[in-house]
């Protein structure tokens, strides 16, 4: 699987596309009004004739960004050579025009314009830095990413979207003090991209201890899906959670038995499996368990395929890699 449509909606708004350069004149008149929709600023890119700072520029002129709630970063030229350094100083200096801004993806880009592992990224800890008040924050793209320790008061939702995520960064999130955050979805991904985090990198994760208003946990698109269940069978967050996804990645009977074997899930709202290579049997079980509880179980192999070579080497797949 890759990611080859752009944002529908983000934070609970309709995306809407400001109008490239191309497309002028703009008529301010026929925009939607500032509060209604996430603003996607986006700019070609292959050869674009305008920077996405210019294209920004031009949003903030055109817009009362005073009322603006949601941004989605969208394409810069050559996302696969360049860093994203200019756009975030730029998200940065016009902190003061979005006083009422709470949500920011960075960045909105589909496979076309670039794969999600070629997307080179850097630090995003400025974005938080700058935007105490923001309630939303979406990365995309393992490549060079850097996401250190951060305090964030205010965040409630957090999604990081790669198809390997570094260690380092995988450790940033997990040291970071969020005491509002309620929804933490990690793509972790494989080593072949850059995840090069370990089990115990995620411990933190499991102990809960920074995250106290969590009730959504992702931990997912892993290739070592089966050891991170097995941790969570006996992590002291699995208690308090109301949603648990370890969908996508390479998970096997081992890790849906083990996670059975462990702490009851009978609490749980939802229980997220899907992309996964299950028995019938272990499926079966799943269903059986925990959906006369209420639990509302998504154990659907979906897309998840797999490569036996003929010495019997058995290739499984996240489904979010390249």
């Amino acid at each position: 699987m890759t990611i080859g449509s752009h944002l529908q909606e983000f934070h609970g708004l309709p995306a809407f596309t400001f109008p490239e350069a191309a497309d002028e004149p703009l008529r301010v008149s026929a925009l939607p009004s500032p509060e209604s929709v996430a603003w996607r600023v986006a700019v070609d890119s292959y050869e674009s004739e305008e920077s996405w700072p210019d294209a920004f520029a031009r949003f903030l002129d055109a817009v009362d960004t005073t009322r603006v709630r949601a941004l989605i970063v969208g394409a810069w030229s050559d996302a696969y050579d360049n860093a994203p350094t200019e756009v975030i100083e730029a998200l940065v200096a016009a902190r003061d025009r979005l006083p009422e801004l709470r949500a920011i993806f960075l960045p909105d880009i589909v496979m076309e314009e670039c794969e999600i592992s070629w997307i080179v990224q850097g630090d995003v800890s400025p974005v938080l830095d700058a935007f105490p008040l923001l309630e939303e924050f979406g990365v995309r793209g393992g490549n060079q990413l850097v996401f250190p320790v951060v305090h964030h008061e205010r965040l409630r939702r957090l999604t990081v979207e790669t198809g390997g995520m570094p260690a380092e960064a995988v450790r940033g999130v997990a040291g970071s003090d969020l005491p509002a955050l309620v929804h933490l979805d990690l793509w972790l991904g494989t080593s072949e991209y850059g995840g090069d985090y370990e089990v115990a990198d995620l411990e933190p994760f499991f102990a809960g201890s920074r995250l106290p208003a969590l009730k959504h946990l992702a931990l997912r698109n892993s290739e070592i899906q089966d050891v991170i269940c097995s941790s969570l069978a006996s992590a002291p967050v699995v208690a308090r959670l109301e949603v648990l996804d370890v969908s996508m990645g390479v998970l096997t009977d081992d890790g849906a038995t083990a996670l059975l074997s462990g702490q009851p899930l009978t609490h749980l709202k939802a229980l997220d499996l899907h992309h996964n290579y299950l028995s019938a049997a272990v499926r079966s079980r799943l269903l059986e368990t925990l959906e006369p509880h209420g639990v509302k179980v998504d154990a659907d192999q979906d897309d998840a395929d797999s490569d036996e070579e003929e010495d019997g080497t058995v290739w499984r797949f996240v489904a979010v890699g390249e």
